[in-house]
C-alpha cells in the first residue's frame, strides 16, 4: 500500500492550540483557532504487514542521516525507543498507542521520497507519525477517521520528549486549508474554499530558533493572567486571532489576494507587539530583516513568521505565479531554502447527468407511450411537472450550468426536444394564464442547457454513464437518477448540498441515507467512519453489493450518536471526478480485449477501484428520495412528492 503524508503550514493562529486547551481551567479564555494547510512537500512510504515494526529507506534525500531500524512489538521495548531521543523515536511513541490500545501486530514502513524539509517549522515529527498511525490504521482495518488518526499521532508524539502542539498533525488533512478551533479538550477541523489561486512562498531561515524556550515562556501566562503583559498575551492569542481568522477566511472565500497578504502583515506586528516582549527567544533579528526586505516587497502582499515564530521560517503571500519564483530564486539565492505552496480553488461542479435511457419495463404498458421521466408528478405548488423538468429545476436551482441526457437512441430526442424547444402555438399560449406563460419561457430557457448523448448497447449503468465523458470534460460532474425523486427538508435543494460538500472536500461523492436492515439485500451498502461529528461526512470504507442482512449486521454496520448500528446505502446522486471516467474506460477496454461484448459495465466497480486508490466520501443530504421505478414506488412518489 502506497501513502503519501505532507508536511503543514499554519498560515494563522500560531500557539493558540495549546492556549485554547487551558480553556479546561480557565473558561475566560476564547479558545484557539487557525487555519492550517498541508503543503506540497512530504513522505512518501510503501507499507505493508509485518510480524515486527520495521522501518527503511530508500529516499535520497535522507540517505545521509537514515539507518534502517527494526524492534519487536512489545511495548516496553517501543516505550523505551520512544523516550530515547533517537532518530525513530516518534514512530516507535506511535506503535507503542497502537499496540497497547489496538493489539496490533507490526508494519514494514519504506520511505521512498522524503520531499519535506526536517526542523523547519513544518512538522516533520508530526507527518512521521500521521504516517505510521495511517499505515496501522489501513493495514489492520481499525476504521478510525483522519480526526482519529490525527489524534492517534499527536499522543504518539507526547511518548517522546517532544512537547507538539495540537494542530501539527493537521498534515493527516492533506493538501488542503483547514479551520482548526480548540475549545479544552475538544478540536473540529472544517475544510475552508479559496476562490481564487493563492501562491504562497515559505522558507527555512537558517538561523537559530529555541521552541523549548519560546513554549516555556509563554505558558507561564497560562491559565490565569496576573499582569498587563500577560493579559495581552491572552487577548493576542485568543479574542484578537478570532477577528484576524475571521477576517482572513473571508478573504480566501472571496479571492482577495491583496487583503490576505495585507492581513498576514498585521498579525505579525500583533505578535511583536503582544506576544513576542513575553519571550527573550523570540527576538527574531533575520526573520524581521527578511520581511522588510525591499527587494522582496514588490513581489509580495504580505508575510509573517511560522510556527512558533522566532528565526525559524518565513512565509509570504506572492501577488503572482510569476512573483512566486522570483521570490523563491531571491530567496535561495540569499542562503535559505524556499519552497511553494499553490492553494487552488476546488472546480465548482458546472455540469450535471441524468440517464434516461433504460425502457422502464417495470411500467409497462404505459411506457409504450411514454418515457418514465416525463411521467407526471404533482407538485407542492399545484404545478404538475414531468420528473425529469422536476430534476432540472433542481439542477438549475443548484448553479449548475450544462445538463447531459443520456438516451437509448436518437429516436427518443424527439420527446424532449418537442417538450424543451419547441414553444407552444399561439392559440394554445392565450389559453394559460399570465403566470403560466412566463413558466413557459422558464422552459424554453432549460432547453438551451441541455446537451444529448446516446447509449445505443444497453450493457449496464456504468456504461450508460461513460456515454458523458467527452461532455464532462476534465472536471467534477454531479450524477443523477432518471428515475428518482428528491426532496430536501431544508432551504438548499439536495444537488446543492452536494455541491457545496463537494466543494470543501474535492473527492469522489456520493450521496447515502439510512435503511433498514431487512433491506439490505436490495441495494449496495457503503461502511466507513464518520469525518464530522454532526455524522454527515462518511470516510467510505467498503461498498458492499446486495449484501446478505447476517454479513451487513456483522461488518457493515455505522454507529450512529447513540451507538446504534446504522446501515447506508446510495441516496441516488453522485459527484464523479475525472478518475471515474478514466476507469470506466480501462474497463470497457478490457472487455474489449477479452472480445466480450455482453457482461454490464457496472459503475459500482469504477467507483470502487477509484475508493481504493483515492479515497470517497458519503454525505448524508437533509432530504428524502422517492424512486419511481416500479409501480408501488410510484404511488408513494406521487402521494408523498405532492405534500
Amino acid at each position: 500500500m502506497k501513502l503519501f503524508v505532507p508536511g503543514r503550514l499554519c498560515l494563522f493562529g500560531e500557539h493558540t492550540d495549546w492556549a485554547g486547551h487551558y480553556r479546561t481551567m480557565n473558561a475566560d479564555i476564547a479558545r484557539g483557532a487557525a487555519i492550517v494547510t498541508g503543503i506540497e512537500q512530504g513522505i512518501y512510504a510503501e507499507v505493508e504487514k509485518s510480524s515486527i515494526f520495521e522501518l527503511y529507506s530508500t529516499a535520497p534525500e535522507i540517505s545521509e542521516q537514515w539507518q534502517d531500524f527494526s524492534c519487536r512489538m512489545d511495548d516496553a521495548e517501543l516505550k523505551r525507543i520512544a523516550k530515547s531521543g533517537s532518530f525513530f523515536c516518534y514512530c516507535a511513541g506511535v506503535a507503542s498507542y497502537m499496540l497497547e490500545w489496538y493489539k496490533v501486530g507490526g508494519v514494514r514502513i519504506r520511505i521512498t521520497a522524503m520531499t519535506l524539509p526536517m526542523k523547519s517549522g513544518l512538522s516533520s515529527s508530526a507527518a512521521i507519525c500521521v504516517l505510521v498511525a495511517r499505515a496501522f490504521n489501513l493495514l489492520y482495518n481499525l476504521n478510525l477517521n483522519t480526526l482519529g488518526e490525527m489524534n492517534i499521532a499527536y499522543v504518539g508524539e507526547l511518548r517522546t520528549s517532544s512537547r507538539c502542539g495540537r494542530l501539527d498533525q493537521a498534515c493527516a488533512f492533506g493538501v488542503k486549508p483547514n479551520l482548526m478551533t480548540f475549545d479544552g479538550d475538544e478540536i473540529e477541523v472544517r475544510s475552508l474554499n479559496v476562490k481564487k489561486h493563492l501562491y504562497w512562498v515559505f522558507a527555512d531561515l537558517c538561523a537559530e530558533k529555541d521552541t523549548i524556550r519560546i513554549l516555556s515562556d509563554l505558558n507561564k501566562a497560562y491559565p490565569f493572567a496576573t499582569t498587563d503583559a500577560e493579559r495581552a498575551e491572552h487577548d493576542a492569542l485568543g479574542n484578537d486571532n478570532l477577528e484576524i481568522v475571521d477576517r482572513a477566511i473571508k478573504c480566501m472565500a472571496e479571492g482577495n489576494a491583496e487583503e490576505l497578504g495585507r492581513l498576514m502583515t498585521e498579525a505579525e506586528k500583533l505578535f511583536d507587539a503582544k506576544v513576542a516582549p513575553m519571550s527573550p527567544a523570540l527576538w527574531a533579528p533575520k526573520l524581521h530583516s527578511v520581511l522588510k526586505d525591499p527587494n522582496i516587497q514588490p513581489l509580495v502582499w504580505g508575510g509573517k513568521g511560522v510556527g512558533s515564530h522566532g528565526d525559524g521560517s518565513v512565509q509570504f503571500l506572492a501577488r503572482s505565479e510569476e512573483a512566486q519564483q522570483q521570490l523563491v530564486q531571491y530567496l535561495n539565492e540569499h542562503g535559505m531554502k524556499a519552497y511553494t505552496l499553490t492553494l487552488k480553488p476546488v472546480h465548482t461542479v458546472r455540469r450535471a447527468i441524468i440517464p434516461v435511457a433504460g425502457f422502464g419495463t417495470r411500467l409497462y404498458p404505459a411506457t409504450r407511450a411514454l418515457k418514465k421521466d416525463f411521467f407526471p408528478i404533482p407538485c407542492p405548488d399545484g404545478m404538475v411537472r414531468p420528473v425529469i423538468l422536476i430534476l432540472l429545476e433542481e439542477l438549475i436551482q443548484s448553479g449548475i450550468e450544462e445538463i447531459c441526457l443520456v438516451l437509448g437512441s436518437e429516436e427518443e430526442r424527439q420527446q424532449y426536444s418537442d417538450f424543451f424547444e419547441r414553444p407552444l402555438s399561439d392559440e394554445h399560449l392565450r389559453k394559460l394564464n399570465p403566470e403560466a406563460q412566463e413558466y413557459e419561457n422558464h422552459i424554453l430557457d432549460i432547453g438551451k442547457r441541455l446537451h444529448y448523448v446516446y447509449q445505443r448497447e444497453k450493457r449496464g449503468f456504468g456504461h450508460a454513464v461513460y456515454q458523458a465523458a467527452q461532455f464532462a470534460g476534465n472536471e467534477p460532474v454531479l450524477l443523477l437518477l432518471g428515475d428518482t425523486l428528491y426532496c430536501s427538508d431544508s432551504n438548499k435543494p439536495c444537488a446543492l448540498q452536494m455541491v457545496e460538500e463537494y466543494e470543501r472536500c474535492n473527492s469522489l461523492m456520493v450521496s447515502i441515507h439510512p435503511i433498514p436492515l431487512a433491506e439490505v439485500s436490495r441495494y449496495g451498502i457503503m461502511h466507513g467512519v464518520w469525518e464530522d461529528n454532526a455524522r454527515t461526512l462518511l470516510n467510505v470504507s467498503a461498498m458492499v453489493e446486495k449484501p446478505k442482512a447476517s454479513y451487513a449486521e456483522e461488518y457493515l454496520g455505522v454507529r450512529n450518536k447513540d451507538g446504534e448500528k446504522e446501515y447506508y446505502s446510495v441516496f441516488g446522486q453522485y459527484i464523479l471526478t475525472p478518475e471515474v471516467f478514466s476507469q470506466l474506460h480501462e474497463d470497457i477496454m478490457q472487455k474489449e480485449i477479452d472480445g466480450d461484448h455482453v457482461t454490464e459495465i457496472e459503475l459500482t466497480s469504477a467507483l470502487e477501484a477509484v475508493r481504493k486508490r483515492s479515497g470517497m466520501v458519503g454525505v448524508r443530504l437533509k432530504g428524502r428520495m422517492y424512486d419511481m421505478g416500479n409501480p408501488q414506488a410510484l404511488v408513494t412518489a406521487i402521494k408523498e412528492f405532492s405534500k
